[in-house]
Parts: structure tokens; C-alpha cells; sequence
């Protein structure tokens, strides 16, 4: 078996345990941050890999199928860490889009490669996902809504890169009088 092969088993068990402990519902967004270059044991943004990049995005493809998500991938700090995801999925959530196409020293081989494979790809600078997979330590928590947590799976690497991940809840707002769970109707507020 191949280093490619092994590291795909090791993501589609990250990636069924994280499906597993989150209840992402159809159309949530998810930002794919991923370092190939870390993957393959080189240093971030050094070299990037699109084998590594086609195998990840494959995996991703189906955890996408699967749970019914949406993906955004993070280019590399070159373009400011904006975000290549179908156009959309953008214009759903009224992203703007910007012009630039990752290439693969400018955006990194991962995206770069997801934007050659989605169906009608653009670039957008901010968004707000509701969970996370940054695989190589490429920093997604700005594109994350508040209040990230994080969530663990029994394998924390794919190849040489760390991988965390992530889901996102509601503020918890208010003091010792708030009320997080529905109350019943007879319960008066004293």
C-alpha cells in the first residue's frame, strides 16, 4: 500500500467520525483549509502537491455527499486566505465574489485544484461557516462563525500534517437569569 493510500484511509476515518459527532444540517457550510506541502512531510507552502490535493478533494467530494454540506477551500496567505466554493453556494449566502484564480505558488495546490473541479468555482474573501477541517495547521478559525468547538477523531493526522476540526454553536448570551433550553409556556419570567 502507498503513502497516498494509507493517508486516504486515515482522512475517511477523520472524516467519518467527524460526521458522526455533528449534526450538520443540508447546506451548512464547511471551510477546508489544507496544507498538501505539510501532508507529504515538507514545510507549509513549500511544496504542494496536486496528487495530495486530488486524493483529499475526493474524500472531501464524498463527506460533501454524504452529510449534504457545502465546502469552501482556503487559498494559502498569498490571497489573503480567500475562499474558492461554488458560485451558488456564494450568491445564497451573498458573499462577494472577487477575481483571482488560485494557481498553485498563488492559492495553493489544494485550492487551486478544487477550483478546477467544482462545477462553476469563485473566489470570495469572508464567510462564516459552521464548521471546519484544517488539515496541515493553515489557521480557518477566521472563516469560522462564533463559537467554534472543537471535535475530536482518533486519528489527528493525514500523512505528516495535523489535522483539527471543528463545529460551530450559537453565542450563549445573557447572565445567571438566562435560559438556554425552551421553557415551558406556564413558566412565568420572575
Amino acid at each position: 500500500m502507498t503513502d497516498l493510500q494509507n493517508w486516504q484511509e486515515d482522512l475517511q476515518t477523520i472524516l467519518d467520525e467527524f460526521k458522526n459527532q455533528t449534526d450538520f444540517s443540508k447546506g451548512d457550510l464547511i471551510v477546508i483549509g489544507c496544507s498538501t506541502s505539510e501532508v507529504i512531510g515538507q514545510k507549509i507552502g513549500t511544496a504542494g502537491t496536486f496528487e495530495a490535493a486530488e486524493m483529499i478533494f475526493n474524500q472531501l467530494e464524498q463527506f460533501k455527499i454524504d452529510t449534504g454540506v457545502e465546502l469552501a477551500f482556503q487559498c494559502c496567505e498569498h490571497l489573503n486566505r480567500a475562499l474558492v466554493l461554488e458560485k451558488e453556494t456564494a450568491k445564497q449566502r451573498q458573499y462577494e465574489e472577487v477575481n483571482v484564480i488560485p494557481v498553485h505558488k498563488a492559492g495553493g495546490a489544494m485550492a487551486a485544484h478544487a477550483y478546477r473541479q467544482l462545477e462553476n468555482p469563485v473566489v470570495v474573501e469572508f464567510i462564516k461557516a459552521e464548521g471546519g477541517i484544517d488539515i496541515g495547521d493553515t489557521f480557518i478559525g477566521m472563516h469560522l462563525k462564533h463559537v467554534a468547538v472543537p471535535v475530536r477523531a482518533s486519528k489527528s493526522a493525514v500523512g505528516h500534517a495535523h489535522v483539527t476540526l471543528a463545529q460551530t454553536r450559537p453565542k450563549l448570551i445573557g447572565g445567571v437569569r438566562a435560559v438556554y433550553e425552551e421553557v415551558p409556556s406556564n413558566l412565568s419570567c420572575k
